[in-house]
């Protein structure tokens, strides 16, 4: 069982690995947005927001639901916005550590 829930949690991350899922996740926090709106609120490229939603779709990380001709997204799981942000308090955090670190090195020069 424990290799089983490891190789979900590698390809989870891999599937988080691009800065531009993690900026899909981020727009899709508040709630579902269109694709539209979502490549707009990004300004990138319809083709390449696609590939990566998809990336997205293939890993459960987002659902998504057709109306018309418009393609609605939305987190799956309201704990991967958790995950993100536990992530950003990681990053936070040790930014705040080198911060001291260089701050206490000046002061002894």
């Amino acid at each position: 069982m424990p290799d089983t829930l490891r190789r979900f949690k590698a390809e989870f991350f891999q599937a988080l690995a691009h800065p531009t899922r993690i900026a899909i996740l981020e727009q899709l926090r508040d709630g579902e947005l269109s694709a539209g709106a979502i490549i707009e609120k990004l300004g990138m490229e319809q083709a390449n927001v696609s590939q990566h939603l998809a990336v997205l779709r293939s890993k459960q990380i987002v659902v998504n639901r057709k109306t018309g001709n418009q393609v609605f997204y939305s987190v799956r799981d309201p704990l991967i916005i958790e995950v993100l942000d536990l992530m950003r308090k990681y990053f936070h955090a040790h930014l705040s550590e080198a911060l001291t670190m260089l701050e206490e090195m000046e002061a002894h020069r």
